[in-house]
């Protein structure tokens, strides 16, 4: 069973609140799940906005099982359900889509490997589609690609838009986003102030957790993270699991090392937001 079959199996079986909050560019739904209580602090944690970077849906389950002390959390435990399939089964997967899409994603990846994909099935790296910086990325491309594509303006896609108004309509105390690779968290795009001291302190707290390195990542524009910052003033946080010296995809024989240092990282938030309040 791959890491797609796995979330919406999870999904049917959980017996707690949850949700559908969009259909992917094929028409996958994107699914999320409630734990916790509805009270201060509230989080949203989403995995998998790249496809190649499956393997952090894999989290979501252990995160909502292991459960939080304060407040509550909604787990988006793939945001990109297509392009994780078609890193994972590149041809098989376009077999199964309508013919002229399938001559698209061929035409945009060239001779390269479907297993790198990054971006949804239009085509659009869902992490450069959202109204914070849009287009100002120092990688940002601006035709159908494997990855960095802005799109036709922000929120063109589905997957970005769907996860858009459910952060808005949760309207969350923070965010997590995991990625992979680099063992790295990124904090900042340019809160200042008050803001930018508690933003930092909790960055720290989640690196002593994780043993990852809190950093701040210059020439970033139209992530979900720089979106939440900016617009909700909020802290977020992109995490990069996983050892740097790995390859893309990271499969999932990385999976059980990635979780022994992340399982607490959602518990550990909440308690932290719970301190400052």
């Amino acid at each position: 069973m791959d890491a797609v079959q796995k979330i919406y199996r999870f999904y049917q079986s959980y017996g707690g609140e949850k949700r559908i909050i969009g259909a992917s560019a094929c028409g996958l739904p994107i699914v999320a799940l409630f734990a916790g209580r509805h009270e201060y602090p509230q989080l949203i944690v989403q995995y998998g906005i790249h496809g190649r970077e499956w393997v952090t849906s894999l989290l979501a389950p252990e995160h909502l099982l292991f459960g939080l002390t304060r407040g509550g959390a909604w787990f988006v435990p793939l945001s990109d359900p297509d392009g994780a399939l078609l890193s994972m089964y590149g041809e098989e997967f376009l077999k199964q889509l309508p013919p002229k899409r399938a001559r698209f994603l061929r035409a945009v990846n060239g001779e390269n490997p479907f297993s790198l994909w990054k971006a949804n099935g239009n085509a659009v790296d869902l992490n450069v589609n959202f109204p914070a910086g849009w287009g100002e990325g120092v990688r940002n491309v601006r035709a159908p690609a494997p990855e960095n594509y802005i799109g036709r303006r922000p929120l063109s896609e589905p997957e970005s838009a769907a996860l858009y108004r459910f952060t808005l309509d949760v309207r969350p105390d923070a965010t997590i986003s995991y990625h992979t690779k680099g063992e790295e968290i990124y904090w900042e795009y340019f809160q200042q102030g008050e803001r930018l001291c508690r933003d930092e302190l909790l960055a720290r707290a989640l690196a002593a957790e994780t043993g990852y390195a809190a950093k701040r990542l210059a020439g970033s524009g139209g992530g979900y993270k720089d979106f939440c910052i900016r617009a909700l003033k909020i802290p977020a946080f992109t995490i990069e699991a996983g050892r740097d010296s790995l390859s893309h995809p990271l499969g999932e024989g990385e999976f059980y090392p990635i979780l022994a240092k992340n399982i607490g990282v959602v518990r550990r938030l909440s308690e932290e937001l719970w301190k400052t309040r």
